[in-house]
């Protein structure tokens, strides 16, 4: 290890450099520097936030909607809407399947939040559309190569951020997809400076590109934690995020390695068992746990799973994913329906020594990591096109 030399100050060069600190703007000693301005334009975006003031975006309950980009944003001619799994479930299920009152329900959210954040799940999504203009001092960062990749107005893209922090305004919902939980729209959006995107491929149709881009955290993470010879066990594998860690899971836990899969619909079971990336399919109802712990025990001989990853879209399957899961294993929720107390307390209740990650959303070339598996497996492609390619 390299040392370093400590230096000798003067008092006199002390009290220079201590001048010079103060007349470069900084505070004097002794005096607290002063808070950052939150409604000045910043890359976070919290100049958009009109209650409660000082919060992010995400956190704040109302935002500025209105579609004016400032300098260091990016105005969105909105397509689609991909409505997170949770959400559209929650205004599904509170609209009794009726999609004229889902859209005035969705409608209602956007005009009182001034985004896409479903009060009672927390949870947005993310959208599809085209670059309308681009903030001078953005641009310019563009263009000197300070962020990639760059944009210009007609460029297509996806936003990789949630709708629970994305500035939207709805003129027209013009179709609501219930099989895909995609709603087509006309509309604008604002895209901060921080916010994460992919352009769109121009070799997947846009849809497939929305609904694998919706769920792009799954894969990549699973991709992270799961090791050869692994036993993983996949909650909702049925599903779109659930049909995309089981394809990583399998490739990464190997010949060695074992994967199940738990459905809870007929039709769920069966696309799991068509993908033929599950080794033992199981089906069961994931909000009774003693019952997926008894499928679990099973299908491992006792031992658990190793690692249990979480992509079921309705409230009230912690305990069995950590029941299901050996003691020092590993649980990754990736569901906007998980209960950071009900998991965290009930792991306590019936002392099950396990790590628990709440899904991130973001991992370093996600978008990519996803995408890249709709084009290295055909079967899977095929079964994303015949779901979402309508």
């Amino acid at each position: 290890m390299s040392q370093r030399k400590r230096a000798v100050i003067k008092p006199e060069a002390a009290g220079q450099r201590a001048a010079g600190r103060a007349s470069a703007g900084r505070a004097p000693a002794g005096r607290a520097p002063a808070a950052p301005d939150p409604a000045a334009p910043n890359a976070y975006g919290t100049h958009r936030v009109i209650e409660p003031p000082g919060s992010l975006p995400q956190a704040a309950r109302k935002l500025d909607n209105r579609p004016e980009p400032y300098d260091n944003e990016v105005l969105i001619d909105v397509e689609t809407l991909n409505i997170d799994a949770a959400s559209f479930t929650q205004i599904e299920r509170a609209c009794e399947g009726d999609t004229k009152r889902m859209a005035q329900m969705i409608m209602d959210i956007v005009a009182d939040r001034g985004k896409m954040q479903n009060p009672v799940t927390g949870s947005g999504g993310m959208l599809i559309g085209t670059v309308a203009k681009v903030g001078p001092e953005l641009a310019e960062k563009f263009a000197s190569g300070k962020k990639a990749p760059p944009l210009k107005p007609g460029d297509r893209l996806a936003t990789l951020v949630s709708l629970s922090l994305t500035p939207l305004t709805i003129e027209q919902i013009k179709r609501i997809n219930k099989d895909t939980d995609q709603v087509d729209i006309q509309g604008k959006a604002i895209l901060f400076e921080s916010g994460i995107y992919a352009r769109l491929p121009e070799d997947l149709p846009d849809r497939l590109s929305l609904a694998v881009l919706d769920v792009a955290g799954a894969p990549a993470q699973t991709a992270k934690l799961v090791r050869p010879g692994d036993t993983v066990f996949v909650l909702g594998a049925g599903g779109k995020s659930g049909l995309l860690c089981l394809y990583e899971a399998k490739k990464r836990a190997g010949v060695t390695g074992r994967v199940i899969g738990l459905g809870h619909s007929q039709a769920s079971y069966d696309r799991m068992v068509e993908s033929g990336f599950v080794d033992v399919p199981l089906k069961g109802d994931a909000t009774r746990p003693l019952e997926i712990l008894s499928l679990v025990e099973g299908a491992t001989g006792g031992r658990l799973a190793d690692i249990t990853i979480n992509c079921v879209n309705i409230p009230g399957t912690e305990m069995s994913s950590i029941l299901a899961t050996r003691d020092n294993g590993l649980v990754y929720f990736f569901s906007m329906a998980t209960s950071f107390t009900a998991a965290a307390l009930g792991a306590e209740g019936v002392g099950k020594d396990v790590s628990m990650i709440i899904g991130n959303g973001y991992t370093a070339g996600h978008a990519e990591i996803a995408l890249q598996l709709m084009r290295e497996s055909p079967k899977l492609r095929a079964m994303f096109e015949e779901m979402f390619v309508k």
